[in-house]
């Protein structure tokens, strides 16, 4: 046998084995009412021009329950929408809420996501315990949050990102979607990552991400160096924490919270164009060097690397509440676009085209 296709078959065997192991040592939040966390919780939502699609999100968290001592602070970041009016009609009279007000752009230096998190993390209580940043298209359980602290408690762990079900309906979300799970799932060792000193295997998900305050005021949040301008802050933020010796990961939360990211392929588009760049630290080399490793596994014609790569992705959408079946079968087609939206993300970023929400992706002074 070639060598290299009996080593494609090897590796890609290996990932789905890993793929089994992690589906079954994924962290679970507690059951609704098993623990008893009194200590003061700040869940912190940033909205610019959410007018339109947050308002699942905030009705959602005006109907937690199970928490004693909760606050809910929400960053109006300069919205020229009716966010603001949102916001007012969903909390009116809710003692829990606190609006504060953006004004402007961030200092240079910052991209709009982190300063966002940085300023709604320096309005929470200070007696707060734990912090939950969440995005305004995360539609909590109605007892969501309380599942989430308890978590972070529970596991003894320092931050932890359980990761709501992933809601896919067009074609297009239906072939990438998926492969946010099932790469964290399938190519990163999380237990071994949990509590690895080595910020490279931190990983988090901005979506829903619970973190112990003093943990987070430590490591200097969403204002530290490594963070304030990266793209994926989630990430940068899991790292600048391990880099402070703190530990935590990834955990199932299909059962807490439902996220729908984008809503078809325009929005999708876009979406990972903003992003895609940095998956690899913004080094168009490690970009490179990832892409070429799932397409030698993944797109070469050969019926067991085929099959690993389904088996994977079945594994993957049973254990987070994704659909299995046909949508599995067609991973190499989930492959190969990804690396067509990878290409259009560096192209835009070359370019110095990337916008979001009317703000640059790159940070003032960021090289090119």
């Amino acid at each position: 046998m070639n060598p290299s296709r009996q080593a494609a078959r090897l590796l890609a065997v290996a990932l789905t084995i890993q793929s089994a192991i992690n589906a079954r040592l994924l962290r679970r939040p507690p059951e609704a009412g098993s623990t008893d966390l009194t200590e003061r919780v700040s869940v912190l939502l940033p909205l610019r021009d959410e007018a339109d699609r947050a308002r699942r999100c905030l009705e959602a968290l005006a109907a937690q329950t199970g928490l004693t001592d909760l606050e809910f602070v929400v960053l109006d970041d300069d919205s020229r929408d009716g966010t603001v009016d949102l916001v007012s009609s969903v909390f009116a009279g809710d003692p829990r809420v606190r609006l504060i007000r953006g004004n402007g752009d961030p200092p240079p230096g910052f991209l709009g996501k982190p300063w966002a998190c940085a300023r709604l993390a320096e309005a929470a209580d200070p007696r707060s315990g734990v912090l939950v940043f969440l995005d305004a298209d995360v539609v909590l359980a109605p007892d969501g949050l309380a599942r989430t602290a308890a978590l972070l408690r529970s596991a003894r762990v320092d931050f932890i990102s359980p990761y709501p079900r992933q809601e896919a309906q067009s074609v297009a979300e239906r072939l990438i979607q998926p492969l946010l799970t099932w790469s964290w799932l399938t190519l990163v060792p999380l237990r071994f990552a949990e509590r690895s000193r080595r910020p490279s295997l931190a990983i988090a998900n901005g979506q829903l991400l619970a973190v112990d305050a003093a943990a987070y005021r430590t490591c200097g949040g969403h204002a530290s160096p490594g963070v304030r301008a990266s793209v994926l802050e989630d990430i940068a933020l899991a790292r600048a924490l391990r880099r402070h010796g703190y530990r935590g990961g990834m955990a199932a939360g299909e059962e807490v919270a439902t996220c729908r990211m984008y809503d078809g392929w325009p929005a999708l588009r876009d979406g990972y164009a903003k992003s895609l760049w940095a998956a690899a630290g913004g080094r168009r080399s490690g970009s490179f060097a990832q892409l070429t490793l799932l397409c030698w596994l993944y797109l070469r014609p050969d019926r067991v690397c085929y099959l690993a790569g389904v088996v994977s992705r079945v594994i993957a959408a049973r254990r987070t509440g994704g659909r299995t079946l046909p949508d599995a079968l067609s991973h190499p087609l989930s492959v190969a676009l990804l690396a067509g939206l990878t290409a259009h993300s560096w192209r835009a970023r070359l370019q110095g085209v990337l916008r979001w929400k009317g703000r640059p992706v790159v940070a003032a002074g960021a090289p090119a």
